[in-house]
């Protein structure tokens, strides 16, 4: 589900040579955003243009993923989203959780395949719609994933969020259809990443306000503990049923809810979800911010072993050796010993709150009012929700942040150069999508500071970014990698009085010739993402390696291509050898990084 690539031995020429010999038009994010995307409306637009049946339908259209390709483990990537399930009873269920007869169904159709679920788009005859969402069979944690995205909507929708109404679910598949199963509203409107690049700076400015103010209505929602928000009686039947509650919830002030297990993706990855680990809830900030590091060292210390990196790319620079998981273990400890001194002096910062787990343009629903205006009308994809301390939920969303300047405070309403006329297409192109990206990121940044003061003062913490990393690295998988985790461990001990405010000296101690090899390899892994970007991007891939269906075969036609230019580049056997081993771009055996 991920991708790798590679610099000077695997691919042995620069990103710049390669996209200038093998420029692609269709490689902008938005050619996959539509495909991406968990969106109720993504690919719909109006009614239906006629009516038929349901059987009508191939089954392969509604089991299997039809919406893209991968180029490398393709097979895989379809297998783990294959999933049969019995359709006349999938819509006799969501019939009857409208109070509606089965026949009144006209219309099943396959509506999005996103990372994790399907939708399908469900309309009676009366012309009422509504969304089926399934998950598919490598969505995890699966029961706790349903229950909880379920929970967090009807909560959020309950304080004014614009959140899709939730007419029935199932977090198990002991049902009639077979699958588990979310029924909701179908949201009118488009997706906001259908428009997304041409809106105005008017409409950017709105978007960034409304955006601002929902961000800061969420964020007011206080909660007794961090881990992800259940209804009460569903985190009660998952204890009856399953090891993985290892206690109970802890419950809101509407007994409905409660907090219980933490379903980020990181925590269930793998064997991990065969561990008996504690998920949560979190009562303290510490808590949550060694919890993540200690299911970790459980992880490794049970299944632990020596692993080539998972990013192919990034091998040749540790010599295609095996990295020991003794160096994670070491760095994790390290992690743990200053992980209490991470907490900010500003309480306001360490208290409970909730956010989007990926807010970007395709799980935001919009419409437009008769003035033309638009408006926010659905935030969707609310899966794998945490509920953490405000200082590690803080950050500019993805897709909407510009990572091109480095001091991103201090940009002020951006503007064009004066010789754009006088560039090429390629230089303008490049140009007006910086443009854009200051536009969004400037007005982001004012309007949260300006409606979502709390957010805006996490934001600006000079160590803030920091913080969210060491917290992150500590709690991701083991993959044959230490580097990342260590590197913000080295600057931790460089930023330590800046971090902590004073008191005590750091813990961790690294040797200053560790420091420097520890810098100049980052450097150099640095250096072969990179270059795997620029080939990536010349494919017309997204970074997991994913096309859509029609560019399948030309993608594949232009990586064969790169490998066979790497190939005649060696200029030893051993080299060639190691092309042909780690290229990034061919299947590759996945099964012992679980």
């Amino acid at each position: 589900m991920r991708c790798f690539g590679s610099a000077k031995g695997i691919f042995p020429f620069s990103a710049v040579s390669v996209s200038q010999s093998l420029r692609h038009p269709r490689s902008s994010p938005r050619s996959f955003s539509v495909f991406y995307s968990s969106s109720v409306t993504t690919l719909t637009r109006g009614r239906p243009r006629r009516e038929f049946s349901i059987m009508a339908q191939l089954p392969s259209n509604l089991f299997e993923y039809t919406s893209g390709r991968w180029i490398f483990n393709d097979d895989l990537r379809h297998a783990e989203r294959r999933l049969v399930f019995k359709v006349d009873e999938l819509c006799r269920l969501a019939a009857e959780a409208v109070h509606r007869s089965p026949d009144d169904i006209i219309h099943l159709k396959k509506l999005a395949e996103g990372g994790f679920n399907r939708t399908f788009l469900i309309t009676m005859r009366c012309g009422f719609r509504m969304v089926a969402r399934i998950p598919y069979p490598v969505t995890i944690p699966k029961y706790f994933a349903v229950a909880s995205e379920v929970a967090t909507m009807d909560l959020l929708r309950s304080f004014g969020l614009p959140t899709p109404e939730v007419y029935g679910y199932s977090p198990t598949p002991d049902n009639a259809a077979g699958i588990e199963y979310i029924f909701m509203e179908f949201i009118q409107g488009i997706s906001l990443s259908d428009i997304w690049f041409g809106l105005g700076e008017g409409e950017i400015i709105s978007i960034s306000h409304q955006l601002a103010e929902f961000e800061s209505k969420m964020m007011s929602i206080a909660f007794p503990a961090g881990g992800s928000l259940y209804y009460t009686k569903d985190l009660e039947n998952a204890a009856g049923s399953t090891s993985w509650v290892s206690r109970p919830g802890i419950t809101l002030e509407d007994k409905r809810f409660c907090v219980g297990p933490d379903t980020s993706l990181h925590l269930w990855y793998g064997k991990r979800s065969q561990l008996d680990l504690d998920r949560g809830p979190y009562e303290s900030t510490q808590a949550a911010l060694v919890r993540g590091a200690e299911n970790e060292l459980a992880y490794l210390r049970r299944f632990g072993r020596p692993l080539l990196s998972f990013q192919r790319v990034r091998r040749e620079a540790y010599k295609y050796q095996e990295q020991p998981p003794s160096d994670h273990i070491e760095n994790l400890d390290r992690y743990l010993l200053i992980a209490s001194s991470l907490i900010p002096r500003n309480p306001a910062l360490n208290q409970f709150r909730i956010r989007h787990p990926d807010l970007r343009p395709s799980n935001i629903i919009v419409s437009r009012s008769p003035d033309s205006n638009l408006h926010v009308v659905g935030l969707i994809d609310w899966q794998h929700t945490s509920i953490l301390p405000l200082f590690l939920l803080t950050g500019i969303p993805q897709q909407l942040q510009n990572h091109a300047d480095i001091d991103w405070q201090s940009i002020t309403r951006p503007s064009l150069p004066e010789n754009l006329d006088d560039l090429d297409e390629t230089q303008k192109s490049s140009e007006m999508e910086l443009y854009r990206r200051r536009l969004v990121h400037c007005h982001y940044v004012k309007k949260t500071e300006e409606y979502n003061k709390l957010h805006y003062a996490a934001l600006t913490d000079p160590m803030g970014v920091l913080r969210r990393r060491l917290f992150r690295h500590a709690s991701d998988p083991w993959e044959g990698e230490t580097l990342a985790l260590k590197v913000a461990l080295i600057q931790a001990t460089k930023n330590w009085k800046t971090l902590t405010g004073g008191g005590p000296p750091c813990p961790v101690v690294f040797d200053p010739d560790d420091v420097h090899e520890t810098m100049k390899l980052d450097a150099e892994q640095k250096e072969s993402d990179e270059a795997l970007e620029a080939c990536m991007k010349v494919i017309g891939s997204g970074a997991e390696g994913w096309v859509p269906a029609e560019h399948y075969e030309e993608a594949m036609a232009r990586s064969k291509k790169l490998k066979e230019d790497g190939l005649a580049a060696a200029e030893e056997e051993e080299e060639r050898a190691q092309v042909v081993a780690h290229w990034p771009l061919d299947d590759m055996d996945e099964e012992e990084y679980m």
